[in-house]
C-alpha cells in the first residue's frame, strides 16, 4: 500500500492494521448479537457468522465469547495506569490519581457506543460482570504498584487506594449509565473522587 507521501507502507504495519480491524469487527458483533438476544443464547459460530470469519479465526482473536464482548475494556485501564505513571514525579499517588482520571475524561469525552453498551451488558448479565472483575484484579495490582512507586508505601494503604479509586470509577459510571445523577461522566466520577477525598468518619 502507498501511502500520501509515495512512500510504500511496511507489510507489517499493513498486516496489524487489518487484525485490529477484523479484532473490533468481532467485538461488534459480539456485542450487538448479545444485546439482542442475551449472553447464554449467543455461540461463538453466530458471532463468526456476524463478522464474516471462520470459528477457528474466531480463537485466533478471542478466548472464548465473553473476551470478545469485554474487548476494549483492559485497554481503558491501561491508558489509566500509563496516565498514573505519566504524572509528574512530586504529585503524591492519591494526587497523580486524581489528576490522570481529570486529564482522561477530558480527553475521551463521553463514551462511545461500544463502551456505553459494555457497560449495560455487565449489568445485565453477572457472568461478564465476574469476568470483568477477574481481569481488573491483576491490573488493579499494577495500579498500586504506581501509588506504591510514588508514595514509597509497600504495605496495604496503595492496595486500599487502589481498590477505593476503582470502585468510584464503577459507582460512577453506573450512576452515569442509570441516569442516577445529572452531568456528563465527567462530572460524575469527579464528584464521586471528592467523595473520596472527605473522612468517613464524620
Amino acid at each position: 500500500m502507498t501511502t500520501s507521501s509515495g512512500l510504500r507502507e511496511p507489510a507489517t504495519g499493513l498486516r496489524e492494521r487489518k487484525k485490529a480491524e477484523t479484532r473490533l469487527a468481532v467485538h461488534r458483533a459480539a456485542l450487538d448479537l448479545v444485546a439482542e438476544y442475551g449472553f447464554d443464547k449467543v455461540t461463538v459460530e453466530a458471532i463468526a457468522d456476524v463478522a464474516n470469519i471462520s470459528r477457528r479465526t474466531f480463537f485466533n482473536y478471542f478466548n472464548d465469547k465473553a473476551d470478545a464482548v469485554m474487548y476494549g475494556e483492559e485497554a481503558r485501564f491501561r491508558q489509566l495506569i500509563a496516565a498514573v505513571r505519566d504524572r509528574p514525579c512530586g504529585e503524591t499517588g492519591w494526587q497523580a490519581l486524581r489528576r490522570a482520571a481529570e486529564e482522561l475524561t477530558e480527553r475521551r469525552g463521553e463514551p462511545d457506543r461500544e463502551a456505553v453498551l459494555r457497560g449495560k451488558l455487565t449489568r445485565r448479565h453477572p457472568s461478564l460482570l465476574a469476568r470483568q472483575m477477574a481481569g481488573f484484579g491483576p491490573l488493579e495490582r499494577e495500579l498500586a504498584q504506581a501509588i506504591t512507586e510514588r508514595d514509597g508505601d509497600g504495605g496495604m494503604r496503595p492496595r486500599v487506594l487502589a481498590a477505593a479509586y476503582t470502585g468510584a470509577v464503577r459507582v460512577a459510571n453506573i450512576a452515569w449509565l442509570e441516569k442516577q445523577q445529572n452531568g456528563t461522566l465527567r462530572d460524575i466520577l469527579l464528584t464521586a473522587l471528592d467523595e473520596l477525598e472527605k473522612p468517613f468518619t464524620r
